[in-house]
């Protein structure tokens, strides 16, 4: 069993990467400003790269960079200069779907290790093979594999291999999705992508309309979240498991990741499977985090009606998180917490970060920052105090119960 398996995890800015590595990510993947994937995502400036990778290095962490994008001849210009800077810097890897800048990378910034993006739709050993005589040193397996396939590869790729643990899926074949561009005119394999299955349609047939208000038709996929194949991934030495996100809440990474971590130490420490309850804990831990349903996309097998999210694209906004932990006198026992949603008086939360797991408290007063009780905490980033009979640290954060 591979125990030292990494934990991947995505970061849309400098605050997100570094919430992820803090809650126990073994790596970080983020995009720059050119040459990526997910242009709307926050993205990094170089300056911001390097600071990435300065913190990742004083907690043992790595930092990839998706260099992603499916490049025309325009968009090359540059790109020898980008990636010796990215090698400089203390970049670990770039994640790749072009042969032209697997080539390039080989060529120019040698001590970066080449990923192949899920996107490249790898299968099977013989493009594997391949990949490998062009010197790319990870493949990271298209999300349609099913689990015995991804084991199947894991066991005898000559590379390691990385696979989806969590995240959106896309409706077409690996991102190949050309929707957005006919829609909108944005590129989805240059950085664009609209989500235009994710919109809600009007269903016709025979020139008459068959669709109904009140449940318009929709494309979307259900998010994956594969915690019941985890271990089958660690038994069968899979290299990395990611998370998929870039554009997701410095919430959601923290949780996500957290209990990704717990997960995976659990199993390496108990050398096997998890019991049922046990698993049944760790998917209603994700759930706290998920604004769409989830399943386990392909890796149970061909995806059935159940996997998909018709008439509705399954997006919804949770105000569970209710505060992040600034400061916390242990004399007086009170914490400065920076609201984030409503709570108020008699409100059961907890409180997770990195050294601490779900620790439950009662809301009994809330001190304002002039110093008087008040009832609700409703200001969203207003700083608050609230005793907390346990100790806390900065950044750990609260939700409710």
């Amino acid at each position: 069993m591979n125990k030292k398996i990494e934990l991947l995890a995505p970061a849309g800015d400098l605050e997100r990467a570094k919430t992820a590595i803090r809650f126990g990510a073994d790596a970080v993947y983020l995009g720059g400003k050119r040459f990526s994937l997910r242009s709307r995502a926050s993205n990094f400036e170089i300056e911001d790269i390097a600071e990435a990778c300065k913190f990742a290095k004083s907690y043992g962490a790595h930092v990839h960079v998706t260099v992603n994008m499916i490049p025309h001849e325009e968009d090359l210009e540059g790109i020898e200069e980008y990636l010796q800077i990215l090698e400089k810097i203390g970049v670990t890897a770039i994640i790749v779907a072009s042969v032209a800048i697997i080539e390039i990378a080989k060529k120019v910034a040698p001590k970066l290790e080449v990923h192949l993006s899920t996107q490249m739709s790898t299968t099977n050993l013989a493009a594997i093979e391949f990949y490998k005589n062009l010197g790319v040193d990870r493949v990271v397996l298209a999300r349609e594999c099913n689990i015995d396939q991804v084991k199947y590869l894991a066991q005898n790729s000559p590379l390691s291999i990385e696979a989806f643990i969590h995240g959106g899926m896309c409706v077409n074949y690996s991102g190949r999705c050309t929707l957005s561009n006919q829609m909108t005119f944005r590129d989805a394999n240059r950085g664009g992508c609209a989500q235009s299955c994710r919109w809600k349609y009007h269903l016709y047939k025979d020139g008459k309309e068959i669709s109904h208000e009140d449940c318009l038709f929709s494309m979307s996929s259900k998010d994956l979240m594969a915690v019941d194949y985890v271990y089958d991934m660690m038994e069968s030495n899979v290299a990395s498991l990611k998370i998929e996100g870039r554009m997701k809440t410095n919430y959601y990474i923290a949780s996500v990741v957290k209990t990704y971590r717990m997960l995976i130490d659990e199993i390496a420490a108990k050398g096997s499977n998890l019991s049922a309850e046990r698993l049944a804990y760790y998917r209603k831990e994700i759930s706290k985090a998920e604004n769409r349903p989830c399943a386990d996309g392909f890796y149970g097998g061909l995806p059935t009606h159940k996997t998909h999210l018709y008439g509705v694209n399954g997006a919804g906004v949770t105000h569970d998180f209710v505060g992040i932990v600034l400061a916390y006198d242990e004399t007086k026992k009170l914490a400065r917490i920076q609201s984030r949603n409503v709570f108020k008086v008699d409100d059961e939360l907890e409180v997770f970060g990195p050294h601490i797991n779900n620790e439950p408290f009662k809301v009994k007063r809330i001190i304002d920052q002039d110093g008087i009780d008040i009832n609700v905490s409703n200001r969203p980033m207003a700083e608050v105090l609230v005793p907390i009979d346990f100790k806390v640290e900065p950044l750990d954060m609260i939700r409710r119960r």
